[in-house]
Protein backbone atom coordinates (compact mmCIF):
# COMPACT_ATOMS: atom_id res chain seq x y z
CA UNK A 1 0.00 0.00 0.00
CA UNK A 2 1.53 3.55 -0.81
CA UNK A 3 -0.04 7.22 0.00
CA UNK A 4 0.80 10.42 -0.55
CA UNK A 5 0.38 13.71 1.00
CA UNK A 6 -0.68 16.41 -1.06
CA UNK A 7 -1.62 20.56 0.21
CA UNK A 8 -5.03 21.36 0.16
CA UNK A 9 -4.63 25.03 -0.04
CA UNK A 10 -7.92 27.77 1.12
CA UNK A 11 -8.63 30.25 -0.48
CA UNK A 12 -11.59 33.24 -0.45
CA UNK A 13 -12.25 33.74 -4.28
CA UNK A 14 -8.65 33.19 -5.80
CA UNK A 15 -8.92 29.32 -6.09
CA UNK A 16 -10.15 29.31 -10.02
CA UNK A 17 -7.34 31.69 -10.58
CA UNK A 18 -4.22 30.35 -7.88
CA UNK A 19 -5.18 27.00 -9.74
CA UNK A 20 -4.70 28.31 -13.71
CA UNK A 21 -1.59 30.39 -12.47
CA UNK A 22 0.19 26.96 -10.98
CA UNK A 23 -0.94 24.95 -13.64
CA UNK A 24 0.65 27.33 -15.95
CA UNK A 25 3.95 27.42 -13.78
CA UNK A 26 4.17 23.23 -13.62
CA UNK A 27 2.83 22.47 -17.33
CA UNK A 28 0.19 20.35 -15.21
CA UNK A 29 -3.38 19.80 -15.87
CA UNK A 30 -6.18 21.32 -13.64
CA UNK A 31 -9.64 20.00 -12.80
CA UNK A 32 -12.02 21.37 -10.78
CA UNK A 33 -15.93 22.02 -9.94
CA UNK A 34 -17.62 24.89 -8.54
CA UNK A 35 -20.24 25.24 -6.05
CA UNK A 36 -22.87 25.20 -8.39
CA UNK A 37 -21.87 22.03 -10.14
CA UNK A 38 -22.24 20.25 -7.05
CA UNK A 39 -26.09 21.92 -7.22
CA UNK A 40 -26.20 25.03 -5.08
CA UNK A 41 -28.60 27.46 -7.38
CA UNK A 42 -26.91 29.82 -9.93
CA UNK A 43 -26.90 33.42 -8.98
CA UNK A 44 -26.22 32.43 -5.32
CA UNK A 45 -22.66 34.22 -4.46
CA UNK A 46 -20.69 31.30 -3.81
CA UNK A 47 -22.09 29.28 -6.91
CA UNK A 48 -19.05 29.86 -9.31
CA UNK A 49 -16.32 29.54 -6.54
CA UNK A 50 -14.64 26.81 -6.50
CA UNK A 51 -15.56 23.66 -3.96
CA UNK A 52 -12.54 21.08 -5.53
CA UNK A 53 -9.92 22.04 -7.54
CA UNK A 54 -6.16 20.16 -8.41
CA UNK A 55 -3.42 20.49 -10.39
CA UNK A 56 -1.59 17.21 -11.32
CA UNK A 57 1.44 17.54 -13.59
CA UNK A 58 3.85 14.89 -15.22
CA UNK A 59 6.89 15.76 -13.48
CA UNK A 60 5.13 14.63 -10.05
CA UNK A 61 4.13 18.40 -9.00
CA UNK A 62 0.47 18.10 -6.99
CA UNK A 63 -1.64 20.69 -5.06
CA UNK A 64 -5.45 20.93 -4.09
CA UNK A 65 -7.50 24.03 -3.58
CA UNK A 66 -10.85 25.35 -2.68
CA UNK A 67 -12.47 28.59 -1.99
CA UNK A 68 -13.87 28.76 1.50
CA UNK A 69 -18.02 29.96 1.42
CA UNK A 70 -18.43 33.30 2.41
CA UNK A 71 -17.43 36.29 1.34
CA UNK A 72 -14.18 37.27 -0.95
CA UNK A 73 -11.01 38.31 1.16
CA UNK A 74 -8.96 39.94 -1.01
CA UNK A 75 -5.24 38.11 -0.70
CA UNK A 76 -3.55 41.29 1.47
CA UNK A 77 -6.10 41.42 3.66
CA UNK A 78 -5.44 37.68 4.67
CA UNK A 79 -2.01 37.11 4.30
CA UNK A 80 0.58 36.29 6.49
CA UNK A 81 4.22 37.95 6.81
CA UNK A 82 7.25 35.73 6.42
CA UNK A 83 10.91 37.54 5.97
CA UNK A 84 14.52 36.59 6.85
CA UNK A 85 16.32 38.29 9.49
CA UNK A 86 20.00 37.54 10.64
CA UNK A 87 19.65 34.59 8.49
CA UNK A 88 16.62 33.29 10.06
CA UNK A 89 12.94 32.73 8.63
CA UNK A 90 10.42 34.66 10.70
CA UNK A 91 6.45 33.56 10.03
CA UNK A 92 3.11 33.58 11.30
CA UNK A 93 2.22 31.21 8.89
CA UNK A 94 1.76 27.53 9.85
CA UNK A 95 2.93 25.70 6.54
CA UNK A 96 5.49 26.36 2.88
CA UNK A 97 5.14 24.14 -0.12
CA UNK A 98 8.20 22.91 -0.63
CA UNK A 99 9.34 21.82 -4.81
CA UNK A 100 12.70 20.27 -4.87
CA UNK A 101 14.40 19.62 -8.58
CA UNK A 102 17.34 17.44 -9.43
CA UNK A 103 18.94 20.49 -11.14
CA UNK A 104 19.25 24.02 -11.01
CA UNK A 105 18.39 24.80 -14.66
CA UNK A 106 14.87 23.14 -13.69
CA UNK A 107 13.96 24.59 -10.43
CA UNK A 108 15.25 27.90 -12.17
CA UNK A 109 12.29 27.41 -14.27
CA UNK A 110 10.22 27.17 -11.77
CA UNK A 111 11.28 30.09 -9.44
CA UNK A 112 11.15 32.45 -12.76
CA UNK A 113 7.22 31.29 -13.01
CA UNK A 114 6.32 31.31 -9.43
CA UNK A 115 8.58 34.94 -9.52
CA UNK A 116 5.64 36.71 -11.14
CA UNK A 117 4.05 39.37 -8.85
CA UNK A 118 5.54 37.51 -5.71
CA UNK A 119 7.37 38.98 -2.98
CA UNK A 120 10.75 37.59 -2.69
CA UNK A 121 12.02 36.42 0.27
CA UNK A 122 15.40 35.41 -0.19
CA UNK A 123 16.74 35.14 -3.62
CA UNK A 124 17.07 31.79 -5.58
CA UNK A 125 20.61 31.01 -5.71
CA UNK A 126 23.54 29.32 -3.87
CA UNK A 127 23.01 28.22 -0.60
CA UNK A 128 25.37 26.30 2.00
CA UNK A 129 23.03 23.29 2.53
CA UNK A 130 21.83 23.00 -1.67
CA UNK A 131 23.50 24.04 -4.93
CA UNK A 132 20.44 26.70 -5.31
CA UNK A 133 17.32 27.92 -2.64
CA UNK A 134 14.93 30.62 -2.67
CA UNK A 135 11.89 31.55 -0.83
CA UNK A 136 8.99 33.60 -2.08
CA UNK A 137 5.28 34.63 -1.48
CA UNK A 138 3.51 34.25 -4.59
CA UNK A 139 0.80 36.42 -5.24
CA UNK A 140 -2.40 34.48 -4.04
CA UNK A 141 0.21 34.62 -0.51
CA UNK A 142 1.06 30.99 -0.62
CA UNK A 143 4.74 30.85 0.40
CA UNK A 144 7.02 28.64 -1.68
CA UNK A 145 10.65 27.24 -0.85
CA UNK A 146 12.63 25.75 -4.13
CA UNK A 147 15.58 24.59 -3.93
CA UNK A 148 18.15 21.71 -5.44
CA UNK A 149 18.61 18.65 -3.21
CA UNK A 150 22.20 18.25 -2.79
CA UNK A 151 24.28 15.71 -4.51
CA UNK A 152 22.17 16.67 -7.53
CA UNK A 153 24.08 18.43 -10.51
CA UNK A 154 23.93 22.44 -11.08
CA UNK A 155 22.85 21.62 -14.63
Amino acid sequence: MSINAVAHLNFHGQAREALEFYRSVFDGKATLATYGDFGMPAGLPDAEKVVFGQVVADNGFRVMAYDVPGESIPVAQGASTTRRENGTTITEQPFFLSVRGETVDEVTEYWNRLAEGATVIEAFGPAPWAPAFGMLTDRFGVTWILDVAAGYSQS
